[in-house]
C-alpha cells in the first residue's frame, strides 16, 4: 500500500469484496429460511456474520470521499453531485427500471402504475439490494453538512456521535409504541410510507459509521501508524464483537424460544451489539487487509472482488432469482448444502457477467456509464 496521501488504499478496494460477499450472504440466507427446518448455525454465518457488510460501505464510500481531500479547500457543490450522479444516480435509476420490467415479466405482475413507479424510486424499492443506493445519494445530498462536521472533528465528539447513533438506532429498532404507531397508520398513506421505509433513506441510521470513515481518510497517516501498532488488539476487537453477536442471537433462539427469522431481525447491525460489531469488522479488516497486501493469492482475489462488487452488488438478484428457479423446478428444497453451493454459483456466475460487461464496456463506452457508472478514461 502507498504511503503518499493520494495512494491507493488497497485494504478499502478488498474490504468493499469482502462486504459484498456478505451481502449476497444476507440474500441467500433470506431465501435459506424458507427451509421449515434451516440450520440455525447456517443462519447465523448468512445472516449475523454478515451484519457489517452495509453499514461498512457506508464507511468505505466516505473514505473515498475525504481520502487526500481537506474540508477546508475549496468545494464546488454542484460538480460534486455532478459526479456523484454519472457514478450513483445514473446505474440506481437503470437498474431500478431493469428489475421493475424483470419482474414485472418474470412474475407476470405487468408493470407498476407511474405513482407507484415514483415510490419504488424514491424508496429504492424496486429491488431488495437498490435502498442502499437511496441512502448513499441521501449521503451525497448532505455532503456539505458532512464537510462542516468534518473539519471540526475530534475522537470526543465522534464518540458523542456514537452514543447519540446508539440510542436512535435502539429507539428505531425495538421502541414499541413508535413502531406500533407506525404500523397502525393506514395502508397506502405517505406517512406510512415515509415513516415504514425510514431505514431506506434516514441518513442518521448510519452517521457514526460514515463520519468514522470519513475521520479515518483525513487521519490517514496517524490512523495507519495506531493500526500497525495495535493490530492483534483489533483483530482481538473483531472477534470478540462478532462472538458477543453470535451469543445474543443464540440465546435468542435456544433460550428466549425466538425463531432463526425473529432471531436475525433481533440481532441486527442497529442493535448495540450489531453497531459494536460494525466498528470491530470494520478495524479488524482495515488491519487484515492492509497486513495481507496485494502480492498473494488472497489478496489478489479479494482486489478482483474489490474491483467488480458494484456489478455484482447490482446484479445478484438475477443469479439468485433464476438458481432458485432451477432448484425448486427440479423438486429440491433448499437444504444447508445446497443454499451453500448456491451462494458460491451465485458469487461466481455474478462475478463472471461483471468481467464479461466491464470488458464490453471498454469497447462500448456506454455500457459501463450506465451499469456502474464508470465513464471511459481520457
Amino acid at each position: 500500500m502507498s504511503s503518499s496521501k493520494r495512494g491507493r488504499v488497497s485494504a478499502v478496494e478488498a474490504i468493499r469484496g469482502i462486504s459484498m460477499m456478505g451481502v449476497i450472504g444476507i440474500h441467500i440466507g433470506a431465501e435459506y429460511l424458507a427451509n421449515p427446518t434451516p440450520n440455525i448455525h447456517l443462519v447465523a454465518l448468512f445472516d449475523i456474520g454478515t451484519r457489517f457488510s452495509v453499514p461498512i460501505f457506508f464507511f468505505i464510500s466516505a473514505f473515498g470521499l475525504f481520502y487526500g481531500q481537506s474540508p477546508s479547500a475549496p468545494f464546488s457543490y454542484r460538480d460534486f453531485l455532478v459526479r456523484r450522479g454519472r457514478a450513483v444516480v445514473l446505474p440506481y435509476l437503470v437498474w431500478s427500471f431493469f428489475y421493475i420490467l424483470h419482474d414485472a415479466w418474470h412474475y407476470g405482475m405487468g408493470i407498476p402504475p407511474l405513482s407507484s413507479i415514483a415510490s419504488m424510486l424514491f424508496f429504492g424499492n424496486a429491488k431488495y439490494q437498490l435502498y442502499f443506493m437511496v441512502i448513499l445519494i441521501w449521503f451525497y445530498l448532505l455532503m456539505p453538512l458532512w464537510r462542516i462536521l468534518l473539519a471540526r472533528m475530534t475522537l470526543p465528539l465522534l464518540a458523542g456521535i456514537l452514543l447519540v447513533q446508539v440510542a436512535f438506532d435502539y429507539w428505531s429498532s425495538f421502541n414499541t409504541a413508535f413502531n406500533l404507531y407506525v404500523y397502525g397508520l393506514p395502508e397506502g398513506t405517505l406517512l406510512r410510507a415515509l415513516l415504514f421505509y425510514r431505514l431506506n433513506y434516514w441518513v442518521v441510521h448510519y452517521i457514526f459509521i460514515f463520519l468514522l470513515g470519513g475521520y479515518i481518510a483525513l487521519h490517514f497517516d496517524a490512523f495507519r501508524a495506531w493500526m500497525e501498532r495495535t493490530t492483534g488488539r483489533l483483530y482481538a476487537l473483531g472477534i470478540v464483537s462478532l462472538a458477543a453477536l453470535l451469543a445474543w442471537y443464540y440465546k435468542l433462539i435456544l433460550v428466549d424460544g425466538y425463531t432463526p427469522l425473529q432471531g436475525i431481525f433481533t440481532a441486527h447491525q442497529l442493535s448495540p451489539l450489531g453497531i459494536l460489531y460494525t466498528i470491530g469488522a470494520t478495524l479488524a479488516l482495515f488491519a487484515f487487509f492492509t497486513h495481507l497486501g496485494t502480492n498473494t493469492l488472497l489478496g489478489r482475489a479479494f482486489q478482483l472482488l474489490g474491483k467488480h462488487s458494484y456489478f455484482i452488488y447490482l446484479a445478484h438478484p438475477v443469479a439468485i432469482t433464476y438458481l432458485l428457479m432451477v432448484i425448486y423446478g427440479r423438486g429440491y428444497v433448499l437444504t444447508a448444502p445446497i443454499a451453500l453451493t448456491m451462494y458460491a454459483a451465485t458469487l461466481a456466475l455474478t462475478l463472471l457477467g461483471a468481467v464479461v460487461v466491464r470488458k464490453i464496456g471498454e469497447q462500448i463506452p456506454i455500457v459501463n456509464e450506465l451499469t456502474i457508472g464508470l465513464k471511459p478514461r481520457k
